[in-house]
């Protein structure tokens, strides 16, 4: 009897409108979703890539990732410089390699939170951070030019290729008389 009384409490219980929070926002905020003809619920603002930053956006965003490459990503993974994996102590002046560093500590933050469950970091280790090094430290990588001994630091910013034939083009001032269409010789 006391069985079914409990059962009877827990039906009259699920059955009964759940109360309202305090702040009089969504029964369903729990779930993330906004109250009905309420404010939506503001959203983060979306990462950009570091290239596109400028001025004081681009310096705190780079001294941020500065810390997380000297403080974690190094000391975990930097393993010995060699001519197979060069490193550079002026990473920062490389443009390709802020840019590279920069996605993977934005897929960091992603992998480790709690929503990416107990597989995050595994994956971010899998499909970024080995992809990655490999990438920026490859021997005929961007920082190839850079220190490949410990004993010799070196740093060397290796020129890009040039514009490509038809931006050069593009660029050029036309000679008299090229724009009109020749006359057919008979």
């Amino acid at each position: 009897m006391e069985r079914s009384a409990q059962q009877a409490q827990q039906l009259d219980h699920l059955a009964s409108d759940p109360p309202l929070p305090a702040s009089g926002g969504s029964p369903f905020a729990a779930f993330g979703m906004p109250a009905f003809n309420g404010p939506s619920p503001t959203t983060p603002p979306e990462p950009r890539p570091i290239l596109e930053l400028e001025g004081e956006e681009y310096e705190d965003e780079l001294d941020a990732l500065s810390d997380w490459v000297d403080d974690f990503l190094l000391p975990v993974y930097g393993a010995e410089v060699t001519t197979a994996a060069p490193w550079c102590l002026r990473w920062q002046e490389h443009d390709d390699v802020v840019a590279w560093l920069h996605a993977l500590w934005l897929a960091y933050q992603q992998h480790k939170d709690a929503e990416a469950g107990l597989s995050g970091l595994f994956v971010w280790h899998r499909d970024f951070l080995t992809h990655a090094i490999a990438a920026i430290r490859a021997p005929g990588g961007p920082l190839s030019a850079c220190m490949t001994s410990p004993d010799r630091p070196a740093h060397r910013i290796l020129p890009g290729p040039p514009p490509s034939a038809r931006s050069t083009k593009a660029a050029e001032p036309e000679p008299p008389g090229s724009g009109e269409t020749p006359e057919p010789v008979s």
